[in-house]
């Protein structure tokens, strides 16, 4: 139980600060799970990442799902998500009934600083990481490479092509007696979750003339199933599920409010949902949540002890070394599109940006006390 209150009470403050999606998210755990708590190695959450990036679902709600698993069991993994997914979902919610506040200008320039604190995380992110995983030429190669391509060609298909790639030619350069080392576990394919994933899946389409609310779990249910990617790719494939059945500019303006609150893209659901179910709304957002996070769990928890299993043998080690080395490529892309990209407005951005940076990795001051300074300097540079 102790255990359990930790991970609710560190994925709760994460929930609350987190903004920036997945790429910063994954900074943020780092810096939280990996450096400060230490409750996983670099080497094991790397290879949670290369996971989250293989299976459909929300890639960094995925990985912190995993790290509480790892921390607490089921349990832990449930326990993490609705910690680190609660704030979203609540302001996103609230949102959808009240129409609160559209013309919030304070928000949007609170926003705009926290935006400039996710350039911050990313960087020291994507920094920790080539250290750790791009010691060799040829680590540093692929790393290069991967951002190089997906900075030009940057598409979902082009990420799977080169984390692919990094993992042959990882296969190919990496002798077994040089290989990361990866401690050796008993685990494997846990097909229980599958079994349930697979059935909920196919089952579920066919439950014609079902309640509004089953209907509504059917459709969210089956988005959150084929989605590769991350939040961003969500987008269409909510559209095309839900049709005609809410209004366009609803819909974006739901879209542009998951942005702009801390936390998962998926939280985008909640608002959906209070919005699809108007005689329930509380009732159609908890529905449309679980349901769109619940696929992409369930293959974690199928996947989770086979992966670990797997990462210990010679060739997928070396498959592996590859992959983490792609996957700090895959961070240098994603810091400049789309953190970079849509947090700089000018020098004074940049020049926050770089004190922020010092403030964090010379001075090493708490995340609190650089997300308070962030904050202060979105809504001050607002007046």
């Amino acid at each position: 139980m102790k255990q359990v209150l930790e991970v609710f009470w560190q994925f709760f403050t994460l929930g609350w600060i987190s903004f920036g999606g997945p790429a910063a998210h994954i900074g943020y755990f780092e810096k939280t799970f990996v450096q400060k708590l230490k409750w996983i190695d670099s080497e094991s959450y790397a290879r949670l990442i290369s996971l989250s990036q293989f299976l459909p679902g929300p890639g960094s709600s995925q990985i912190g799902f995993a790290i509480g698993l790892r921390r607490a069991g089921v349990v832990g993994g449930f326990t993490a998500f609705i910690a680190f997914t609660f704030p979203s979902v609540l302001l996103l919610y609230i949102l959808a009934t009240t129409n609160a506040a559209q013309d919030a200008t304070w928000l949007v320039n609170i926003t705009h600083g926290l935006k400039l604190l996710a350039v911050v995380v990313v960087a020291d992110a994507t920094l920790n990481m080539y250290k750790g995983f791009c010691k060799e030429r040829s680590t540093v190669t692929i790393c290069v490479a991967t951002a190089a391509v997906l900075l030009m060609v940057p598409s979902l298909l082009t990420q799977m092509l080169v984390l692919i790639a990094a993992a042959v030619i990882g296969m190919q350069l990496k002798k077994p007696s040089e290989a990361t080392p990866v401690l050796a576990t008993k685990g494997g394919v846990n097909y229980l979750p599958l079994v349930i994933f697979a059935v909920l899946f196919a089952g579920l389409p066919l439950l014609t003339n079902s309640p509004t609310w089953l209907t509504l779990f059917a459709d969210f249910y089956q988005s959150g199933s084929l989605v590769f990617g991350g939040g961003h790719v969500v987008l269409p494939m909510l559209q095309q599920a839900l049709g005609d059945a809410i209004d366009t500019d609803r819909f974006l303006l739901g879209y542009a409010a998951a942005q702009a609150v801390p936390g998962p893209m998926f939280s985008l659901s909640a608002f959906l949902g209070a919005d699809l179910l108007v005689n329930s709304p509380l009732m159609g957002a908890l529905i449309a949540t679980v349901a769109i996070f619940l696929p992409g769990f369930l293959l974690v928890l199928g996947f989770h002890g086979a992966w670990e299993s797997l990462a210990a043998k010679p060739k997928v080690a070396g498959a592996v070394w590859g992959i983490n080395a792609a996957v700090v490529g895959l961070l240098m892309s994603a810091l400049y599109n789309p953190v970079f990209t849509s947090a700089i407005a000018g020098p004074v951005d940049m020049a926050a940006v770089i004190i922020g940076f010092f403030a964090l990795r010379t001075l090493k001051l708490p995340i609190m006390a650089v997300v308070a300074g962030f904050i202060a300097f979105g809504y001050v540079m607002g007046l």
